[in-house]
């Protein structure tokens, strides 16, 4: 089942990032579709979070989608080269957004394969925030694109992980927000080999 637009407004933006593990991200790019169920994220907290790019009520215009209502992706350039996707939350205003930082591959292997250029045997076709976006086939075009439409969109399958199975620690990359990296709002699903390093 399709998740609703009412699940993204959602103003919990960590419990999204929680409840988001076992949920499967589908696109379909002419004609193709893939999948991966998300087994690792990071909540980024709006206005009050160092690590976000909304930090301080900033607004560019990269970081105009971030103000919508939730429900839409916000797909960003990272370091030039990797693209990564982020589902926007909450209601319009407040910046909140869960990164998607790994998935497990669900439909449509082979092209994923071809995207990744390597096998589906391997974890890095889909484990880290860029890798699982380029296996996905989401680029800069992804950008605020509707997440209850038919080109980017999330379901449920009833995959459900018990506390005991999610992992919650400092999300990666973020030094430079101080204090706020050291925040535990990363999480992932415990074992699971398509988890981004590090795991610990």
């Amino acid at each position: 089942m399709k998740l609703p637009l009412s699940y993204y407004l959602n103003q919990d933006v960590i419990f999204l990032a929680r409840d988001l593990l076992g949920k499967i991200l589908f696109t379909e790019i002419n004609g193709d579709i893939t999948a991966g169920i998300i087994v690792e994220t990071e909540a980024y907290f709006g206005v009050i979070d160092k690590a976000s790019h909304a930090y301080g009520g900033r607004r560019t215009g990269r970081t105009e989608t971030l103000y919508t209502q939730g429900g839409v992706s916000y797909v960003y350039l990272c370091y030039g080269i990797h693209h990564l996707f982020n589902i926007v939350s909450s209601v319009e205003g407040e910046p909140h957004a869960v990164l998607v930082r790994a998935v497990e591959p669900f439909t449509g292997t082979e092209i994923m394969e071809l995207r990744r250029n390597m096998p589906a045997s391997k974890t890095a076709i889909s484990s880290g925030p860029g890798s699982a976006a380029k296996a996905l086939g989401i680029d800069r075009s992804f950008n605020r694109k509707d997440l209850t439409g038919n080109e980017i969109w999330i379901e449920d399958h009833s995959i459900k992980y018990s506390p005991d199975e999610i992992i919650s620690g400092p999300r990666i990359g973020v030094a430079y927000a101080q204090e706020d990296a050291l925040l535990p709002w990363r999480f992932y699903v415990k074992g699971n080999k398509f988890v981004s390093k590090p795991r610990s």
